[in-house]
């Protein structure tokens, strides 16, 4: 087994609250401030359409630097890499609430990707570190849960911020990755580095890296990201604002509905282990095309709750099982590296996703890139359904 942090039966389990503060922290990064986009934006004198570009910056660092953070935790140990991944994340996020302008406050929202490019996949390899099978995608499920009830609460928390104290407020709240990092220094006990070259690290990851399996996994992590950073997060909350008139309050509770649907699936995901993993995410794709060609076409709020809540449910499905998937790809040694390139693909997706929303907005429309966002959804259930490897 890998001393930098492989399944050994000898060495005890890392707490769960641990790892699930880890989740919290990375998802902050774009939720709590996803319902004040228009009073950011107006805040530093932007215009609507670099929503996109605010959210971007955030996950643009961790394309090139998740991979490189997982090789190096694979060689130097998880907690060895998490803690200054948290202190930046928290320094860089907290500072953005002096920010001046726009080019300051992208700037620091860059530093504060940095931070967060570490995060959310080192969670999911502590766990791939320490169990296996079902239970690994059990305790995935919860960690997922986590991450969706977070969901539910951080977009309102971040929009009644907004309405108390002003577009700033929201960005006080990354400060906590600071007491993060502490409980993970204290709690996370150290790794043995390993005593390989990176050069042979990256070498034996590679034959991994080009089976069909791990390409799949990649892609559909690319895609499911896109869709919601660029669609729920970032197209969302404009056509909420500009299509019904809601408030940053209004809108966090709105943004925050999938997280219900997502929670309660992710939550109950060892009973959907019946099935196929194909089977899995094809009914995940499948609530994808619902949910968005339903806010595409939804005439009132009741029937865009209920679509938005169908997509939620998607996710719930989809993302637990992906992540089992980049986990157990490869050996202990190997499986830091699978899961940040799992990671860098999803933000690869995150940043993309917001940039091409934000276009599309421009271009066509709500109800247009909603409809885009569904046949793209359509797309992906044919490849699933097509492709059986």
């Amino acid at each position: 087994m890998s001393s930098a942090g492989g399944a050994d039966a000898a060495k005890p389990r890392p707490p769960l609250p641990l790892i699930f503060a880890i989740t919290v922290t990375g998802i902050t990064g774009n939720t709590v401030i996803t319902p004040s986009l228009p009073e950011i934006l107006t805040g530093v004198g932007a215009r609507p359409e670099l929503a996109g570009l605010l959210i971007g910056a955030a996950t643009l660092p961790g394309i090139a630097l998740a991979p490189i953070i997982g090789v190096l935790a694979d060689r130097y140990g998880r907690r060895e890499v998490v803690v200054p991944c948290l202190a930046l994340f928290g320094i860089a996020g907290g500072l953005a609430a002096l920010a001046p302008n726009l080019s300051v406050l992208v700037g620091l929202r860059l530093l504060q990707g940095a931070g967060s490019a570490g995060l959310i996949n080192l969670a999911v390899v502590l766990i791939g570190d320490h169990w296996e099978g079902a239970d690994r995608v059990r305790i995935l499920g919860r960690n997922a849960a986590v991450l969706t009830s977070s969901l539910a609460v951080l977009p309102a928390a971040g929009g009644a911020l907004t309405d108390l104290a002003g577009w700033r407020a929201p960005f006080v709240v990354y400060l906590v990755g600071l007491p993060a990092a502490w409980f993970v220094w204290r709690r996370l006990p150290p790794s043995i580095p390993r005593d390989v070259a990176i050069r042979d690290q990256i070498r034996g990851a590679v034959p991994m890296l080009r089976t069909p399996a791990v390409i799949g996994t990649l892609g559909l992590g690319f895609v499911t990201f896109a869709l919601i950073f660029g669609l729920l997060l970032t197209a969302l909350p404009i056509h909420l604002a500009e299509g019904f008139g809601i408030g940053p309050s209004l809108r966090g509770v709105f943004l925050g509905l999938p997280a219900l649907a997502n929670t309660a699936v992710a939550l109950s995901i060892g009973r959907f282990q019946r099935f196929t993993f194909r089977q899995q995410l094809g009914a995940a794709a499948a609530m994808f095309v619902v949910g968005l060609g339903g806010v595409a076409a939804a005439p009132t709020l009741l029937l865009l709750v209920a679509a938005i809540v169908c997509f939620g449910a998607g996710e719930g499905l989809m993302l637990p099982n992906l992540q089992a998937a980049a986990a157990g790809a490869g050996t202990d040694e190997q499986r830091g590296t699978i899961v940040a390139l799992f990671v860098s693909a999803a933000r690869l997706g995150q940043t993309l996703g917001p940039i091409g929303a934000g276009a599309a907005l421009g271009l066509v429309g709500a109800e247009g890139t909603f409809a885009v966002g569904a046949a793209i959804s359509a797309a992906m259930l044919v490849a699933i359904v097509v492709r059986r490897r």
